[in-house]
Formats: structure tokens, sequence, C-alpha cells
């Protein structure tokens, strides 16, 4: 017999001494598209033959698009005597799934909030009783509910640039916590909010130690905005991340962006001490994420790992601009809705999120 497993299981076992063999059932071109970072693919249909490519010695959990196809494989390998768990809900689970992280500097803490399924992070910034967002989903719930258990009230919401790949649910969350609203008027947002000048600064309860920098950042997008907290922490959204850097080409201007970007990262994020914590917007694939450990690297970590933050200019825009890959699914949907040019309702338009972010440069 199997059991049924649901995707926060899943993902809190990741990255663990505990992390089970995710075995995704799904056709090779379904797989391609969007998958589970560890997962190995072998198709239902493949599987009787293949069975030996499964170990024995770990609990396998399968997965499919809605779990339907991989409840049939759980079976099959049930009898084979492995130890075996159906991902209830398979990838639209997945999709779903949000943990936390917090970091702490004296009286100033930082929630990283995680959506697996997506690679997508947000951040709960508080001190004293209040609280400020930066990228919310529009799962706004999920924010309401961690500022309520640490005892905040949500005072300003924040999105780092014009998001391209998921729905932004700052607007949403702002009417609900009756919060100010702030963006970058460089980005063509459609609807009313505070907008974002050079260099403002805005202060949670205890003073300029807890102040919040928000700095332009062009590059990835015209209106993209790093916010530095603290002077410690970088919430550098598609502009930094540890892995890789925001793509120039999503808005057809690939030369002309990867030339701002890269001014960007030299004359304003690369000035930022070596020590300075980065929490980017998203994480990559080959990124490993554990439950108990934000996604981050300092400054310093990220110029030695991050070979094209030595270039030189024309090196980094042809670096950049030679890594053209296909956009986000749903690209242009996304972005009118998030620019406020739809009717429809955000929470309507979910289904066109499905799918892995697409925000970086390929390596």
């Amino acid at each position: 017999m199997y059991r049924d497993a649901d995707a926060a299981e899943l993902a809190a076992r990741l990255g663990t001494s505990d992390e089970p063999f995710v075995l995704d059932v799904r056709e090779p071109a379904e797989f391609a598209a969007w998958s589970i970072a560890s997962a190995v693919n072998i198709p239902l249909g493949e599987l009787a033959a293949r069975v030996s490519e499964v170990p024995a010695e770990r609990e396998v959990i399968t997965v499919c698009a809605t779990g339907s196809r991989s409840s049939g494989a759980a079976e099959t390998l049930s009898r084979t005597g492995r130890s075996v768990a159906n991902l209830a809900g398979g990838m639209a689970a997945w999709a779903m799934v949000y943990d936390t992280v917090t970091l702490e500097l004296d009286a100033v803490r930082v929630v990283q909030v995680r959506r697996r399924g997506k690679g997508c992070l947000s951040y709960l910034v508080g001190a004293g009783d209040q609280a400020f967002v930066v990228d919310p989903s529009v799962d706004t719930e999920v924010y309401s509910r961690l500022a309520d258990e640490h005892g905040w009230r949500i005072t300003r919401v924040f999105d780092t640039h014009l998001h391209a790949d998921h729905l932004s649910g700052a607007r949403l969350l702002a009417d609900a916590a009756d919060a100010y609203l702030h963006l970058n008027p460089a980005d063509p947002f459609e609807f009313a909010y505070e907008p974002l000048g050079d260099e403002d600064g805005f202060e949670l309860p205890g003073g300029a130690s807890f102040r919040v920098v928000a700095i332009p950042t062009p590059g990835h997008t015209r209106g993209s905005t790093i916010y530095v907290v603290a002077d410690q922490f970088v919430l550098s959204g598609d502009t930094l991340f540890v892995d890789s850097v925001g793509r120039p080409d999503l808005a057809d201007h690939a030369e002309e962006f990867a030339h701002t970007l890269y001014h960007s990262l030299h004359d304003k994020v690369l000035l930022l001490p070596d020590d300075a914590i980065v929490l980017p917007g998203h994480y990559g694939e080959n990124v490993i994420v554990r439950p108990d450990s934000p996604v981050c690297a300092t400054l310093s970590e990220l110029r030695q790992a991050l070979a094209p933050l030595s270039y030189d200019e024309d090196e980094f825009v042809s670096w950049a601009t030679a890594r053209r890959a296909p956009r986000p699914p749903n690209y242009e949907e996304i972005i009118q809705a998030n620019m406020g040019r739809t009717d429809v309702p955000l929470l309507a338009l979910r289904q066109l999120e499905v799918g892995p972010n697409r925000c970086s440069v390929s390596a």
C-alpha cells in the first residue's frame, strides 16, 4: 500500500537528511517545462520496464500534474515492496506551497516567504508592532497570517518591479491591510499608488536603525528597485540573485537594459558592504533550498561565485544578451494584469502563473 503526502511535507523534507526520492511520472515535455528541482523523470508508461532505476532504500514520492497518474505509479511501486507516497494534488498542489525562514538583526526581523513551486521569494520586514511587505503574491492571506503571528500590523507594501512571471499581490494586500502601496513610477502602472523617489527612506518603529532605503536599480525593468534594510539586508528583487542576475531581454531592449543593469550593479549594489546579505526575489532550479536556511548570500560570496560581476561593461553586455531564453509562460497577459490593464480579478487569473520563473540570465 502507498500513502498520500501533501506538498507541505515534501517541501519540509527537501534538502534534509530525510529527503525522499522524487519520481515524476509525467511525459518528458511536461517535465522539461516545469518540475521539482530534485525530481527524476520516468514516464508512467515506462515505469514497469525501468523500475530498477527507482531506489529501494529510500521512500519514493511520486508526482504528476494533479496526482492521478502518480497514484497509479505509487500502486505499482508499492507492490515491489518499496515505501511509497503519492503527492496529493501533484504539481498543482506544489505550486501553492509556502514556507518561511526568519532572519533577525537587533530588533528588526525579516521573514523570507518562499513559494516553492515558483521559486518566488517575498518578504515581511518588521519591528515593534509594524511590518512592511515586499513582493507579495496574490495569496495575501499568507502575509496577513504571518503578520498576526509576529504581532505586526502591515503598514506599507512594496514591489521591486513590474513582475513578468507571476501575479503581484501588492494591490490586493495594500487594500486588505489598509496600507500604503509604494511602486517605482518608471514602470508603467495604471492604478493609484505612492510613487517611490530616489533614495526614499521608510522607518519602522525604533528609528533610523530600522530604516528601509529604496534604491532604483534599472536593468531588469526600467523601474527595478532594491530595498536596503538596517544597512545589512539587501532585498534585491530581480536585479541580483544568488545564482545569476536579472534578465535584460524581457522587454525587447536587451542591449540597452544590459548596459543599465551593469551600471545598477556596479554603481549601486556592489558598492554596498561586503557583508551585506542579499535576499533575492527568485531562486533557480540549481539552488538547494533547505527548510531552516534562507536563500541568501553575502555580496562578498556573490563576487566570488558569479564571474559576470567581475566582467567589464562590454563583456557583461555580450554575456547577458547572448543568453536569451523563452519568456515566462503567459508573459504578456501577466504584465498586462500587473500593470492594471484588465478588469478580471487577479485571483481569477491564477492559471497564468503555472510554470517556473524565467527571470534570470541562464548560466
